[in-house]
């Protein structure tokens, strides 16, 4: 009997493997639970993991039994009332599945299994299916990477990048081409040494053998003295440096601070632009994010000061309109990058801005732009400026909109803008 060892060392994650295989059969039932997570988490938990609930039914394992052939008698233990031949009688309606009446003070089961994602667990299931659309640029960024791609075999290299399949097929290339002629005429050596046994000889014929054997003897010398490898067979990976261009990209963030935009309304706006800045920085390694505020007037900050900031104000959403464009003419080309916009509003504007932000859109932005999401967070009916961008909607393929009215909106609509087109 064969016996395997397995004496490979164990890593840190030794259950990594069954881990991935318990995720990818359960994939269903984890993604309706991520989506459900993270409609009521606030913006600092939502990135976090989660504890998901997966039904016992569902973790049931398919298992092979032998088979009972015929017809056989057994004696369970512990039976004090039955012998052969009796029949069992059917329990009472509704016995035994704890539906109402009087509780029952017997039997046992296992509540649902519980499996904890970690953080990166969550959010490879939150963005999965999510990208930014159309990142196409005619022209790519000049700022070049590399990246090292294999380029067949060289002579000379580092001992670590011996290719030692390679070397040994080389080896037992030139063993075989080394060989061969040796090995022909030893062939003929011992067919001539085989006649020359079977005949009666004489002098000259011992002679003849004697020198056939001696050039056997030196001809496995040479064959012998092949080496097995030598510098020769040697070969090294071969790996040259590689320019590999990427696209540029910009996502603008601009977000209604003013007085309209209550403590709630505020809330549900930077839920959604978490979500997004999230998104960014996780799937995209080179892209730049421009925070703006803008009440009356609009303000370039960081990251802690649009997500934490207390100002407010009036509402001029066209100043926020404007110094996304001056920051696009200044600082990235539209020629040379990938520029993407999400702006959230409650739709609240002075009543003479709305058509000022309708064509700052139409003349000079959206010409710019590879895509942009307008967000109106607002449960009444629809305000000026979502009319006036109703206008940009409809000339622009790339400019989208949609409203949130509750938290539990933040998650549709945000995969809704960013869902992955079919290829």
């Amino acid at each position: 009997m064969s016996v395997v060892v397995d004496r490979r060392l164990n890593g840190k994650n030794k259950s990594i493997v069954n881990r991935q295989r318990f995720i990818r059969r359960f994939r269903s039932q984890i993604k309706e639970a991520v989506s459900d997570a993270i409609k009521n988490r606030g913006i600092t938990d939502i990135d976090r993991g989660e504890k998901i609930n997966i039904p016992k039914r569902d973790i049931s394992e398919h298992v092979f039994r032998h088979g009972n052939a015929g017809r056989r008698k057994f004696t369970q233990p512990g039976n004090q009332e039955f012998v052969t031949g009796d029949r069992i009688a059917r329990p009472p309606a509704g016995g035994g599945r704890g539906r109402g009446g009087e509780a029952s003070d017997q039997g046992e089961g296992l509540d649902d299994f519980v499996f904890e994602l970690s953080r990166e667990e969550f959010l490879d299931f939150f963005f999965e299916d999510l990208e930014l659309p159309d990142l196409v640029k005619t022209q790519l960024t000049t700022i070049t990477e590399h990246r090292y791609r294999r380029a067949g075999y060289t002579h000379d290299g580092v001992p670590c990048n011996i290719n030692v399949v390679r070397s040994l097929q080389g080896a037992l290339a030139r063993r075989i081409a080394l060989r061969a002629p040796h090995r022909a005429r030893l062939r003929e050596i011992n067919d001539q040494l085989a006649a020359l046994n079977d005949d009666c000889v004489g002098e000259d014929e011992q002679q003849r053998y004697l020198d056939l054997e001696g050039e056997r003897d030196e001809l496995w010398r040479r064959i012998r003295t092949i080496p097995f490898i030598d510098e020769f067979d040697l070969r090294y990976n071969h790996r040259v440096r590689q320019p590999l261009p990427t696209a540029q990209a910009v996502m603008f963030c601009l977000m209604d601070v003013s007085g309209s935009m209550d403590r709630e309304r505020k809330d549900m706006a930077k839920r959604f632009f978490t979500l997004l800045y999230l998104f960014l920085t996780r799937n995209y390694e080179r892209i730049d994010v421009v925070f703006i505020r803008h009440h009356t007037i609009a303000k370039e900050v960081d990251e802690e000061d649009f997500f934490y900031s207390r100002e407010t104000g009036g509402t001029v959403v066209s100043s926020a309109l404007k110094m996304m464009h001056e920051i696009i003419v200044d600082r990235y080309s539209s020629a040379q990058w990938n520029i993407y916009a999400a702006q959230a509003s409650d739709g609240d504007n002075w009543h003479g801005d709305s058509p000022v932000c309708r064509e700052l859109l139409l003349e000079k932005i959206m010409p710019c732009l590879q895509y942009m999401a307008y967000v109106e967070i607002n449960a009444e009916e629809r305000q000026r400026l979502w009319q006036e961008y109703e206008r940009v909607c409809a000339r622009y393929d790339n400019f989208a909109m949609r409203q949130i009215q509750t938290p539990a909106d933040i998650y549709p609509v945000f995969h809704n803008l960013f869902a992955r087109k079919p290829a």
